[in-house]
Parts: structure tokens; sequence; C-alpha cells
């Protein structure tokens, strides 16, 4: 039971298929010809979710390091998430994001960016931080320990958060999806449950592509 359950999480679950990469590029190559052409409903929805997280990522950003073309990171990372998100919802499709290969693929080298940039040029300020404001002198140690550990570990919690949310999700619908038979006189209120539950796991994928965006902004903007 619990080898069918895991299994959809395999990349080659499928006809020995190597699913993760079809799941990479078939956002791209199902999308039709005219949402690259014209104005159509997709490229419109689009790109009022650009304008909207630009307005949103640039509130987070700090004015030291607010450039132009500041939030074409994030807003890329929150799309790239999103449709992963959003197709991996669907019956014969691969959830990249319940893994931690792929999730600290993302997280860990932005982190790590962000780390060597900050401490290159603005080594002093680095340094600061990690030791808050009002600390006696003999806690000052320990304090450079703990900010340091917190550092270290973000774009850890950052990949784990989102690989255990679409892990759980997506096991929760399994069950419920063994538990249907057409023929018992509780099968439609099985439907409606999964239906309803697959509702929520849309949402939760729309969420959860919105915090790891947000929360890496705002990792980067909190060392300025």
């Amino acid at each position: 039971m619990m080898m069918s359950l895991f299994s959809m999480f395999d990349p080659v679950a499928l006809f020995f298929l190597p699913l993760n990469w079809i799941m990479v590029f078939i956002s791209v190559t199902l999308l039709p010809t005219p949402f690259w052409k014209m104005n159509s409903y997709p490229l419109i929805m689009v790109n009022l979710i650009n304008k909207i997280l630009t307005t949103e990522f640039k509130a987070l950003f700090s004015m030291n390091i607010l450039i132009k073309g500041s939030t074409i990171l994030p807003i890329s990372l929150f799309m790239l998430i999103l449709i992963n998100n959003l197709l991996s919802n669907f019956p014969y499709t691969f959830c990249l994001s319940a893994h931690l290969s792929f999730s600290l693929s993302l997280s860990l080298p932005i982190w790590l960016s962000i780390i060597i940039f900050y401490w290159m040029n603005i080594t002093k300020s680095m340094l600061a931080h990690l030791v808050p404001t009002g600390t006696p002198s003999i806690l000052m140690p320990l304090m450079v320990m703990i900010e340091l550990t917190s550092n270290i570990i973000r774009p850890m919690a950052l990949a784990v958060r989102l690989t255990a949310n679409l892990i759980a999700g997506h096991l929760l619908m399994a069950l419920l999806g063994s538990t249907f038979n057409p023929s018992s006189y509780m099968c439609m209120l099985i439907f409606m449950l999964q239906v309803m539950f697959l509702s929520f796991e849309l949402m939760v994928g729309v969420i959860q592509s919105y915090v790891f965006s947000v929360l890496m902004t705002l990792y980067s903007s909190e060392m300025s």
C-alpha cells in the first residue's frame, strides 16, 4: 500500500518515461500559439499577475538594493513553481515540487548568491546583523552562532516547506481516490469531497509558490 502511494513521486513510474523532465517542458509546449502572438486571455492574465507581483515585490525589496529589473527573479520563480504545482494535480502528471532535489535546486543557489554578494559588498552590515542591538557582551558569541545557524538553514526550510505541503496534499488525494467506488451509495459524497479537496490543493499550489518567492525576497531585503 505504501509503495503504491509513493509511486506517484517516482519519475519513471509511467511507462518508464522520465516524467520529471517532461513536466519541465510541458508547460511551454502545450501553450497555444496565439498565447505568444496576440493579446489572448491567458496572456492578459499573465500580464495582470506580473503587474500585481511587481507592485508587491517592489514594496518588499529594500530601497538600497532595488534597481530596475529586481523583481524579475522572484516573479519568474513564482511562475515556475505555480505552473508545476497546478499541473501536478491532474492525472498522469509528475510533481516536481514534491522533491527536495527540485526545491533545493531553486532555493540554495539563489540564497547562496545573495549571501556571497552581500558579504563581498556590505561586509560591515552583514557582521552587524550577526549581533542584534542591545545584546549583552557575554551573550554575543552565542547570538553570532544563533544568527549564523538561522541564516544557514533558510534554504533548507524553504525547500522542506514547499516539498512537505505538496507531498501531504498528493498523498491525501491518492487516499481519497482509492476509496471511490461507483457502486457504493456514498459515491456522490466521496466525489464531492474529492472535488473540494482538488480545489483546495490548487489553492495550496498558488499559496506555496507565492510564499516561496516572497520569503526569498524578504531574505534578500533584510540583510541589506
